[in-house]
């Protein structure tokens, strides 16, 4: 190569290494005051395969931690799909739990391609704890090993179990929420909508932190400074591609994979929507709440100035973050009538 050819091309990426430091001094000083640490500093790596893979290999290495306040855990194989393996379920279990308990199926987050519902014991116990009900954490399938629809068949094959087993589990099966962050989030939506499509269970409530609603997103070229903290375009890019099977498209995503792209929101179970107006999926997110509201869904909202996504996970003692937290938890109590 030239040595003009070579100035070019040094240039270019100096000036691209620029705007991207630029772009991130700029979303550092929108962060909320609280959640400015020197960990979100650094840039955070987006998603590769090789990266998802280093990380699954962490996951299962990883002991699982103590489960808080005399919360057991049982671990069960349950029926799966039609022609599909069984499927690895939790089920915690408060202290001195009622009979007829309401229920929470939890859904672990991690874009699609990483994350287990092992690694959300701690979340899990806490909703059983505080909450005093019967958790279940399903270990779906993951992508791009198990494309759409194979994740989200998975987790209404344990919605199913909950409710047929419901005597059995000692729940009542008309007082089961929805519970999912990023992914998760964007599963339970979906489970929300399949549910009701199908008509052999009906969630009483969704509760959805910070959900993965629509790949469209990642055909955006400029996210205006969202996403340079945790969750980036390029990890939403293979999230998504990972999870359909092939590169989202701007016309069309099988139905339930997207549930944005749903057009009839009528009929769905209530809602809890939580996301940081950094977070990548703040525009899809505030878009789905909105026409949940207008198609008249009960629909609580809460956007959080300046938090990131999962901000709560890595800031958990800040004062935001509780409040973001409790405001989740008030709502499952209101939308399961434990109150």
């Amino acid at each position: 190569m030239k040595t003009g050819k070579l100035l070019a091309v040094g240039a270019a990426l100096a000036l691209g290494a620029w705007v991207l430091s630029t772009r991130r001094a700029a979303s550092y000083a929108q962060l909320h005051p609280e959640l400015r640490s020197p960990f979100v500093r650094f840039r955070s790596p987006p998603f590769t395969p090789g990266v998802v893979a280093v990380m699954g290999a962490m996951q299962a290495r990883a002991k699982a931690p103590a489960l808080p306040g005399g919360v057991t855990v049982e671990q069960r194989r349950i029926p799966g799909p039609p022609c599909a393996p069984d499927v690895t379920v939790f089920v915690y279990r408060p202290p001195n739990l009622p009979a007829g308990s309401a229920a929470i199926l939890n859904i672990h987050g991690g874009g699609y391609v990483t994350g287990s519902a092992a690694a959300y014991h701690p979340q899990s116990a806490a909703y059983a704890r505080e909450l005093g009900v019967l958790v279940v954490g399903v270990g779906y399938r993951l992508a791009p090993g198990t494309p759409f629809p194979g994740p989200l068949e998975d987790c209404y094959a344990a919605l199913i179990w909950m409710a047929r087993e419901a005597e059995a589990l000692g729940i009542d099966p008309a007082r089961i929420a929805l519970v999912g962050d990023s992914a998760g989030g964007g599963l339970a939506a979906a489970l929300a909508q399949l549910a009701h499509d199908r008509g052999e269970v009906r969630p009483a409530f969704q509760l959805l932190y910070y959900p993965m609603l629509d790949d469209r997103t990642a055909l955006c070229a400029d996210h205006a400074g969202r996403g340079e903290f945790i969750w980036r375009p390029a990890s939403n890019v293979l999230g998504w591609t990972s999870y359909l099977g092939r590169p989202p498209r701007p016309d069309s995503a099988p139905e339930y994979a997207a549930p944005a792209r749903r057009a009839d929101l009528t009929g769905l179970p209530p809602a809890w929507i939580g996301v940081g107006t950094l977070d990548l999926f703040c525009p899809e997110d505030r878009d789905y709440a909105r026409r949940l509201q207008a198609a008249g869904v009960p629909c609580e909202y809460v956007e959080v100035p300046g938090a990131y996504h999962a901000f709560e996970r890595f800031a958990p003692d800040s004062a935001v973050a509780r409040d973001f937290t409790n405001s989740a938890l008030n709502a499952l109590r209101r939308g399961l009538r434990l109150d």
